[in-house]
């Protein structure tokens, strides 16, 4: 099982537009062979003092994949060129990380 944690930072004011176009798109990354879960999800405040500060223009992605070949399949789908071309003028930065569970 490999986890990914990729955090997208977008231009002010993007992140609406690029949450549509990422919606849009989650099914059928859900209906890959290998996909165990693909979810956006935004800074929310917590109240923790440790929490880092809230990022208005980012979105970070959790995913769960089967193995590592499912993953490298997942970013050569012709809907997620199609998705990187529409999200293109709205993303500034991508910061990728990729776990293997440690237990």
């Amino acid at each position: 099982m490999i986890h990914v944690i990729a955090t997208i930072e977008l231009v002010e004011g993007g992140r609406e537009e690029f949450l549509s176009i990422f919606r849009s798109n989650i099914s059928r990354v859900k209906a890959e062979k290998g996909c165990m879960s693909y979810t956006p999800t935004i800074d929310v405040d917590s109240g923790i003092p440790i929490q880092d500060p809230l990022r208005d223009n980012a979105v970070t992605i959790i995913e769960t994949w089967e193995s590592l070949e499912s993953l490298h399949a997942h970013l050569k789908a012709p809907h997620m060129a199609e998705y990187r071309e529409a999200v293109k003028d709205l993303v500034k930065k991508i910061s990728l990380q990729v776990f293997e569970p440690a237990v």
